[in-house]
């Protein structure tokens, strides 16, 4: 990791950049697929599906069969930590449903707001060097205590066509309706135009690679709603001299394996700490199995020396991490002052893992800087708010000198009128 001394205010934007691709040739590159599968539906998906996972499809759904029999090959362990973190993370989420209520603004007038699931909704899971099976949980739980009519799963295949067993016994404890072989572009393509075997739905989740990212947001300009751009895995860590540096050096790791593009940074007022967290990664890094792909994001994260509190805390805000732990002796005080992130860690024993697997809250973040703009996946994220009202005669009596003077403000005179008309 780069090693950076009390930058300058005016270089923080460069330092902070995130890794990435030549962005129009990238999406030059997305567009053709997601074109490709519009016009010529599963015939494009396995064609790029042989291209890219290598695998030859005949059809490109899940049956029961397979999902019944993954629960035959999931062992008795694994299958106890879902269900804690089942547990857990439904227990969380279910406390976010927010029950109607009728508010009467004036006598006479009642508003209220009822929530309406997304009727159809796509998940996407995903697979390759690490088939995120925790993702599964995180977007099947509250797509389904939403009670959304019918959600779709999307999962890429290994080369002989086989799909994650735990990823498929999941599908199977949640009573996910369909599940398709299908990754990558072609997928979020597949989910938001519809092909001869996938429905489309009106709004698709999950987190992906760079191409990933960029396909839903292309659909997301054309034809379906997205949950957030949530592109490769990132982290920021904020530590004070105090800190352990293993357990610093454990936590950037940690998100560091995820893949080649994704950053860390570690940001402190105590150079003593990043020159013993420097020490640790290299013990650590050499004992993991991901060492080469972990290496590669190292090679896109900084450790960050400032010189107080109230710096660091800038820097962060002004970075909105995905993920963000604060192991410093007053980090209460420094959690207050948090205003864009997607999920907070705080204190030595909160490491960003747990909030990946078990702790209950949702792993499905803003990435790349949208924490400025977007919140993580949350029940919200499943429901339409549709607002009502119902005003009395008296009601619109009084409030209808408002509106026909507003109206006429703006020189709209038949909104104006609707309401003269019927006061009259």
């Amino acid at each position: 990791m780069n090693i950076l001394r009390f930058p300058e205010k005016s270089e923080w934007t460069a330092l902070l950049k995130r890794p990435e691709l030549n962005h129009k040739a990238l999406e030059d590159q997305v567009q053709l697929i997601i074109d490709d599968v519009a016009a010529n539906g599963d015939k494009a998906v396995k064609a790029y599906t042989l291209e890219f996972d290598h695998y030859d499809a005949l059809s490109l759904e899940v049956d029961q069969e397979e999902i019944q029999a993954a629960s035959k090959v999931v062992s008795r362990d694994l299958k106890r930590a879902i269900e804690e973190a089942h547990w857990n993370i439904q227990t969380f989420h279910k406390k976010q449903v927010h029950h109607n209520e009728t508010i009467v603004t004036t006598a006479g007038v009642r508003c209220w707001q009822k929530s309406v699931p997304m009727s159809k909704v796509g998940l996407y899971i995903p697979g390759g060097s690490a088939p995120l099976l925790s993702t599964a949980l995180m977007l099947g739980i509250p797509a389904k205590l939403a009670a959304c009519r019918e959600v779709v799963l999307c999962t890429p295949p290994d080369s002989k066509g086989k799909v994650n067993s735990s990823i498929l016994y999941i599908a199977g404890l949640l009573g996910i309706d369909r599940v398709f072989k299908v990754g990558g572009v072609q997928a979020i393509a597949a989910m938001a135009h519809g092909t001869e075997s996938i429905p489309p739905v009106n709004k698709i989740f999950g987190p992906g690679n760079q191409y990933v990212t960029m396909a839903k947001q292309i659909v997301a300009r054309e034809t379906v709603a997205i949950d957030m751009p949530a592109g490769p895995s990132e982290l920021a860590v904020v530590a004070d001299s105090a800190a352990n540096p293993a357990f610093i050096a454990s936590d950037l790791l940690s998100q560091a394996e995820h893949g080649p593009d994704s950053q860390v940074l570690l940001i402190s007022d105590s150079g003593e700490l990043i020159d013993r967290v420097k020490l640790e990664l290299e013990k650590q890094l050499d004992d993991l199995p991901r060492k080469n792909i972990a290496a590669k994001a190292l090679d896109n994260s900084k450790m960050i020396l400032l010189k107080s509190q109230a710096e660091i805390m800038e820097m962060v805000n002004a970075y909105a991490p995905e993920h963000l732990i604060i192991v410093t002796e007053n980090y209460a005080d420094l959690a207050e002052q948090v205003v864009n992130a997607g999920s907070v860690f705080l204190g030595d024993y909160t490491p960003e893992s747990a909030g990946d697997y078990a702790s209950g809250t949702n792993h499905t973040l803003p990435t790349n800087g949208w924490a400025h703009s977007y919140s993580g996946v949350n029940m919200d994220s499943f429901y339409k708010k549709i607002t009502f009202q119902e005003i009395s005669k008296y009601g619109l009596t009084n409030i209808g000198d408002s509106i026909m003077t507003m109206a006429e403000a703006e020189e709209l005179q038949a909104h104006s009128n609707a309401v003269s008309i019927r006061l009259k």
